[in-house]
Parts: C-alpha cells; sequence; structure tokens
C-alpha cells in the first residue's frame, strides 16, 4: 500500500509566509510567478501543507505537553516548561510557541494557494485537482485557524485573521488585524469549511493513492467541533451541533467501527473504517512517515528492543475513571498498559512493567498495535529508525465517536437527555460496556468523553476549560475539581516486577499549581509577538 497524502516530505514551494507572522518589515514577493501550471504543481502546494502539522511540534509530539495540567497524563520526563502544567503560562514555552508559528505559517500558505487558485477559476478555470486542491486549501486555513482561535480567543477579544482573496490584487503584507471577538473568528472558519465542502470530494470519491486528504465529511465535523466551541458563548450553536453531526450520518454513513481495536489496527484493511473522518495515516519501515507520537511513548529504550522515548504516560486518576465501568473492561485494556497486563512486543508475550525514567506504573496502549508483530520494524510495521519512531497506525485527529459525543453533549444542553443516551449507548455498546438505564446528566457525559478519548488529540484539556465556563453547574463542579487537582501515579517497590507492590502518590516532577482562573482557559501570546505588532496586537486579559 502507498503512502498517503499527509506521509508526505514537506514542499520544495517558496509561499509568501515566515515563521513570524506579525513580522512588521514586508515579506517581498514570492518565487511563485510561474506557479499552477499544471496539475503536479496544484498538488505539490497542497503537499506542502500537510507535513507541518505532524511534524515533532505539532501532532508528533509537542502540542500534547499542555494536557499535563488537566489530570490524564504526566509527562514521566522533566521538561524545562513546567509553567504548562501549573498554568503559570508565559506564552514563550518552546512547545505553545512552535505550535503558533506552525498554524500562522499554515493560514500563509494557505492563504497564497486560495489566492492564486481563486484568481485562475476567474481566469481561465481550473482542472478538477486544482478545483480539489482549493478545497484542501479551505480546509487547511480553517483548521489551522481554529487550532488558533479557541487556543487563544475570547469573545471579549478575537485572534489576528486575514483572507488574501479579499484584498484587491497582491496581499499587502500588513499585519493581520486581531478580530473583535472569537466569534468572528469562528464565522470565518465556518465559511471556510462551506467553501471547502463545495470544491472538496466525498471520501468515497478518492482513489487510495488520494486517502488521507480531506474530504466533504471531515469539513463537516470541523464545523460541528467549530460550533461546539462557540457554545461556550453563545448557547444557541448546540443546535447547529447537532445539525452537524445528523449530516454526518445521513449524508456521508459515518458511524462507529465495528470494535475499539479496528480504530488503531496496524492492519491497512482497517484503515478507511465507518469510524474515520481525519486522521494522519502512518508507516514503519525504512521510509515510513506520519507521527512520532507512536514511539513517544513507548518505555524508553523499549526494553532493549526499539527505542522509545519514555514520554507522555497515563496518570492513576484516568486509570481510576476508566476502572469505572469494571475491572479488566475492554476499553480501558485497549486504552492503558498497566503493570503485569500482558501485550506482544516484537513477537514475544510480555508482562508490563517499567523500567526507565520516572516511573508512573502506566503506558500509553492505544497504538502499541504496530509493535506486536515479530521483526515489526523489517516488515514495515515500525520505522526502522528509532530516532523516528513511526508506526503503521491511522493516528486519529477526529472520528465519529467524538462526533456522537459532542452531539450527546448538545442534546444534553438543549433538554434532550433521552437522545443523550442513545448517542452515550451506542458509545458503550461497542465496547461492551453496561448500557445506561437512565438519562444520562452531564456527569456521564464528561465520563464517556474523557474515557473514550483519552490520550487524543481530542483536547481534554480544553474540554475541561470551556466546560468551566459552562451553565450546567455539574459539569462546571467536576471541570473545576479536575483543573485544580495534580495528578497521581503508581510508586511501585520493584520497578522490574511486574508483580510488585505499590502505593499511590502525587506525580513528582510539577506538585506545585496555581489556582485555576477563567482567564487561564486561553493562552497568552508569545511576548516577541506583541513586541512585533506595534501596539496592533493585544495580549489576554490576565496576563503581564
Amino acid at each position: 500500500m502507498k503512502k498517503y497524502i499527509p506521509l508526505l516530505a514537506l514542499s520544495a514551494l517558496s509561499l509568501c509566509s515566515c515563521a513570524d507572522f506579525l513580522d512588521v518589515q514586508p515579506e517581498g514577493n514570492p518565487a511563485t510567478t510561474s506557479y499552477f501550471l499544471n496539475d503536479e504543481q496544484a498538488i505539490d502546494a497542497i503537499d506542502g501543507l500537510y507535513a507541518p502539522i505532524h511534524q515533532e511540534k505539532g501532532f508528533g509530539r509537542e502540542l500534547f505537553w499542555e494536557q499535563g495540567a488537566a489530570c490524564d497524563i504526566v509527562w514521566a520526563k522533566t521538561r524545562g516548561y513546567n509553567s504548562l502544567a501549573t498554568f503559570d503560562y508565559t506564552g514563550n514555552e518552546d512547545p505553545i510557541k512552535g505550535g503558533f508559528d506552525l498554524f500562522y505559517q499554515n493560514m500563509a500558505r494557505s492563504n497564497w494557494i486560495i489566492k492564486q487558485l481563486l484568481d485562475k477559476e476567474k481566469k481561465s478555470g481550473l482542472s478538477a485537482i486544482e478545483h480539489r486542491s482549493l478545497g484542501e486549501a479551505f480546509f487547511m486555513r480553517g483548521m489551522a485557524h481554529f487550532w488558533i482561535a479557541y487556543r487563544y480567543g475570547t469573545k471579549e477579544q478575537g485572534v489576528p485573521f486575514v483572507r488574501y482573496e479579499d484584498f484587491e490584487g497582491d496581499y499587502d503584507n500588513s499585519i493581520p488585524p486581531q478580530q473583535a471577538s472569537v466569534i468572528d473568528d469562528y464565522k470565518y472558519i465556518i465559511e471556510d469549511m462551506d467553501k471547502a465542502i463545495s470544491y472538496l470530494p466525498k471520501f468515497e470519491e478518492y482513489t487510495d493513492d488520494d486517502k488521507g486528504r480531506p474530504h466533504k465529511a471531515a469539513a463537516v465535523a470541523y464545523k460541528a467541533k467549530v460550533y461546539a466551541y462557540w457554545a461556550t458563548w453563545d448557547a444557541t450553536q448546540w443546535n447547529n451541533v447537532i445539525t452537524m453531526v445528523n449530516s454526518l450520518e445521513t449524508d456521508y454513513n459515518r458511524d462507529l467501527a465495528d470494535t475499539f481495536a479496528e480504530i488503531f489496527s496496524s492492519d491497512f484493511k482497517d484503515f478507511w473504517n465507518k469510524e474515520y473522518i481525519w486522521s494522519i495515516p502512518s508507516n514503519g519501515g525504512s521510509s515510513g512517515g506520519g507521527v512520532e507520537f507512536v514511539g513517544v511513548i513507548l518505555e524508553d529504550k523499549g526494553w532493549g528492543v526499539y527505542n522509545g522515548w519514555g514520554q507522555i504516560k497515563p496518570s492513576y486518576d484516568i486509570y481510576e475513571e476508566m476502572v469505572k465501568d469494571g475491572v479488566g473492561n475492554e476499553r480501558l485494556v485497549r486504552s492503558i498498559l498497566e503493570y503485569n497486563q500482558e501485550f506482544q512486543f516484537f513477537g514475544e508475550k510480555r508482562k508490563f512493567y517499567s523500567d526507565t525514567n520516572l516511573d508512573v506504573g502506566f503506558q500509553i496502549n492505544k497504538y502499541m498495535d504496530p509493535f506486536k508483530h515479530k521483526d515489526a520494524d523489517k516488515e514495515g510495521y515500525v520505522n526502522t529508525n528509532g530516532n523516528w519512531p513511526t508506526a503503521r497506525i491511522n493516528f486519529p485527529l477526529i472520528r465519529f465517536a467524538e462526533m456522537l459525543l459532542f452531539r450527546a453533549e448538545a442534546y444534553l444542553m438543549t433538554d434532550q437527555p433521552g437522545k443523550a443516551k442513545e448517542d452515550l449507548n451506542r458509545i458503550r455498546k461497542r465496547s461492551n460496556l453496561t448500557e445506561l438505564t437512565e438519562n444520562p446528566t452531564m456527569a456521564d457525559l464528561y465520563h464517556e468523553r474523557r474515557c473514550e478519548l483519552a490520550f487524543e488529540y481530542t483536547d481534554h484539556l480544553f474540554d475541561l476549560k470551556r466546560w468551566h465556563r459552562s451553565s450546567n453547574a455539574e459539569i462546571k463542579q467536576l471541570a473545576e475539581k479536575e483543573l485544580n487537582a495534580s495528578p497521581r501515579i503508581r510508586k511501585y517497590a520493584d520497578r522490574s516486577n511486574p508483580e510488585s507492590s505499590f502505593t499511590i502518590k502525587p506525580y513528582g516532577d510539577y506538585k506545585v499549581k496555581s489556582t485555576y482562573k477563567d482567564y487561564m482557559m486561553v493562552f497568552p501570546y508569545p511576548y516577541d509577538q506583541i513586541t512585533k505588532s506595534n501596539g496592533k496586537l493585544k495580549q489576554n486579559d490576565g496576563y503581564n
């Protein structure tokens, strides 16, 4: 099977953007005067949008460090930016600053492609490939904008954004204006996703070589997420969430995969299951690519077999939440490795234990399927280069279960608990969990969303932050409790003995945590961006 589009390397295309999107100096003219002369050039331009987001400062690793401020994961290796886990944000922490640059670069590149293709469409029309490429650019601009908007924008103050196509002639390289409210940003994102839908094909219309590219249903799913975050400030948007998820079912035939394990399978035939919406298809072998996250979470040095990095481990808190559904339940076992749990590693049956780094007693199991195969690296399941530990897995960015959880939340927030129960029970039934018999509450929603989506890039921390502003007292209280708690771990008496006894203790790397306040819902802008803006970028309230 070929490597799908998100695996491709960065395009050599030189675009009119720089790392500091607010740089007040003119950026000059891009070396692109002869671009979009044929389909291959359009493909090259679009491919340059994908690779950056799954590299290390994107979904490969860096964006996940901030989850240490919730209670589902611990870092398991000492880092130099504990402020991400204690709410003492500066805005200059390398992981969030790198992500800030990454997504604004992506917006600028998308902007340029959109402008060029719209101009060509007016002058001479577009080929089928260029038509699709324009949809991909609208999708990627909306996706990048969303990641910035909800992480930095509030109702009182939006984030900087500009559309190149709104300028007569070429973009004048001015500093993007800061929107008055994040709601204005959300409106722009919805417009981009609507444009994407009008240009993109359905997933089923792609050939195998192009699966992994955005498609109509992926844009609809992002609209659902945008409306859910918008509902933080305007509760009427919950109705739009319901409409979007309904459309995914009726118009695009999205559904749950038959089994929980199928979603995280290392078998290519399972990649494009019913639950798939958008992902980063990854691979191993000597030329594998995709996300290194699967190697980042593996035991450091992989018990002498493979170079795992030993970072980002489950806490006792998320284990405790999952075990409420019964010891050894299917979702728990498939999500978390605990001491003495059997698993396959390079063809050998093992019992899990941890022998390096900060011992926490657990490891993420969701993405371990590629490592079960004998000679996993030589057979193409795991990258032969342990310094870039990608593996064959369809790493989800959006899957249909998340959409059901958003719709269930919307039903609860619009006083339709019976319909919420149906959606939650679909998820529970798939993992052979006891179905709910009474109408659910927001506490049930909290449990299901936290457990089903654990260790995925669905942003549990920002779930807590938006819930902390909810009008529902129950979910607000649960969010406040977790935001102000510190994660716990299992401390084993003998780390090398899978059957060793343990005690439950606070994680030792960042014990002192600031009391959470509402302004911490968003990050502060990097200081250098404030300086370079010459007063055009206002820092978020609560930060110096």
